[in-house]
C-alpha cells in the first residue's frame, strides 16, 4: 500500500507523523494545519506490527478502522533537523 506522510513539530524537537492512502486528502477529524507534507508514495507492508520510521504502531488496523495511521505519542520521532 502506498502512503503520503505528514509531519508536524512537538515539544521536546520530536515529530509526529500522519499517514493517509496516496493521493487521499487527510480526513475531517485529523486536519491540523501544522501538517506539512514530508513524503509522497512511501510504500508500506502491511503485514508490518509497526511503521518504525514514522513511530506509527499497527499501521494496517489504525488505516482500516479510521482512515489514517498517526504516530502513537510514545513514539514520538526525534527531528533530525
Amino acid at each position: 500500500m502506498q502512503l503520503d506522510i505528514y509531519c508536524r513539530p512537538e515539544a521536546d524537537h520530536k515529530r509526529s507523523y500522519l499517514a493517509v492512502p496516496a493521493g487521499r486528502r487527510i480526513p475531517p477529524e485529523a486536519i491540523n494545519t501544522d501538517w506539512q507534507h514530508h513524503a509522497r508514495q512511501v510504500e508500506l507492508d502491511e503485514s508490518t506490527a509497526c511503521f518504525d520510521e514514522f513511530g506509527i504502531e499497527a499501521p494496517a488496523r489504525q488505516l482500516r478502522e479510521k482512515g489514517y495511521a498517526i504516530t502513537s505519542v510514545a513514539l514520538q520521532v526525534e527531528a533530525s533537523e
